[in-house]
């Protein structure tokens, strides 16, 4: 039997603020709709993910999703309609255009990252007796009507009660034909598409910590949850040092960056010494050997490669392990050239590189008052330290 996730992720997110749609706004140093995927696709049941997007969002979606493991499972996204109903069938029939459509499809929203493999399980448990599933947690506040002038008229009955949320699971041609009929209709949630239809829908435990960022103020609710979750807290040290060499057309890159200068730094590499030093740091702190074990420069494929590629690879092993990079701390040390003016436009290029905002990388510069090797202008050197945050 083949399963599907269609994740919804076409709305414009407005009531949670900010300049670009909440979805691709940041969580733990990446974004959000991030966590969503990343969480289906983890899940060894799960064959096949579908992401629906706004036609605007695509730069904003490929940046999301760069280099994300079992990638293969991720199919090309497909655009939304101009509802939230309209964009769920629309990922519906791009799932019926596969060569073969799944068996049961989960629909979940991108704004829910939170998303945990035991209700993955209970919901594809639920369908093989019934037509749906949802996820939902029982209303345990008690309920008051209100008049528009905000006093109570009375109360309400709560004992069946429930809050839905998201996944919601179905079987894939039940759900796809009861959307077909609800066109126009611009109904809430699946659940209500499919009794619509008059198929029965299960009940199906969820969790408060599975909850949608809608508001602004939900972020910072994410965040702590986010932290609390991932309690061991690891640091990595990184240190490297390149000469100066002698090619004159070769450009000097630091930090992710061309910095005018005279000389440039040799290497097997683009010799980016700051960038290897973050890729020890961070390969450090996941004691996974240093950047020579992954590249080594007796490889010809890493023959004047561009260095952002090593950060990026340690980035995603941080992410593949579930875990957050909290903080990048890079030193350069050097007599020359001067780091001050680029140190805004390194710390963007190294945020951007792993998936960062910009507030947590810090770039510093010293020097060694004309002693040592780089004293003598003769190289440099950069250190740098790397804060990450792991599952438990």
């Amino acid at each position: 039997m083949k399963h599907a996730v269609l994740i919804v992720a076409g709305g414009r997110g407005l009531r949670a603020g900010g300049e670009i749609p909440k979805q691709y706004q940041m969580l733990g140093g990446v974004p959000l709709l991030r966590h969503a995927v990343q969480a289906c696709l983890r899940h060894e049941a799960i064959d096949h993910v579908q992401v629906v997007i706004h036609s605007d969002d695509q730069a904003l979606y490929h940046n999301a999703i760069r280099d994300l493991p079992a990638a293969e499972k991720l199919a090309a996204a497909c655009f939304g309609g101009d509802n939230r109903q309209d964009s769920v069938r629309q990922g519906l029939e791009a799932l019926n255009r596969l060569p073969e459509p799944p068996a049961t499809v989960l629909i979940h929203d991108a704004a829910r990252p939170f998303l945990k493999p035991d209700a993955i399980d209970r919901l594809l448990t639920a369908l093989s007796q019934t037509p749906g599933a949802i996820l939902a947690v029982p209303v345990v506040d008690t309920l008051k009507r209100g008049t528009r002038q905000g006093q109570i008229q009375g109360g309400a009955d709560r004992s069946d009660l429930w809050r839905a949320q998201t996944p919601q699971a179905f079987h894939f041609g039940a759900i796809l034909d009861a959307h077909r009929a609800a066109i126009g209709l611009n109904m809430t949630d699946d659940a209500a598409v499919a009794e619509q239809a008059g198929l029965a829908v299960q009940l199906i435990m969820g969790s408060e910590e599975n909850f949608k960022v809608t508001e602004a103020e939900d972020f910072a609710r994410a965040e702590r949850q986010l932290l609390h979750s991932l309690g061991d807290i690891r640091s990595g040290q990184g240190y490297d040092v390149h000469a100066f060499g002698d090619e004159p057309s070769r450009p000097l890159m630091l930090g992710g960056i061309i910095v005018p200068h005279s000389r440039s730094l040799a290497g097997h590499s683009d010799a980016d010494v700051g960038l290897h030093a973050l890729t020890d740091a961070l390969l450090g702190a996941l004691a996974e050997g240093d950047i020579g074990q992954h590249f080594p420069p007796s490889d010809v494929r890493w023959k004047n490669a561009a260095s952002d590629r090593f950060l990026a690879h340690a980035a995603n092993l941080v992410h593949e392990r579930g875990g957050v990079i909290a903080h990048l701390d890079l030193t350069f040390i050097c007599e020359a050239p001067k780091i001050g003016p680029h140190r805004d436009a390194m710390r963007a290029r190294i945020a951007a590189i792993c998936g960062l905002d910009i507030s947590r990388v810090a770039v510093q510069a010293t020097t060694t008052e004309g002693l040592g090797f780089t004293g003598r202008r003769e190289g440099i050197a950069a250190q740098a330290l790397a804060t990450i945050r792991l599952p438990m």
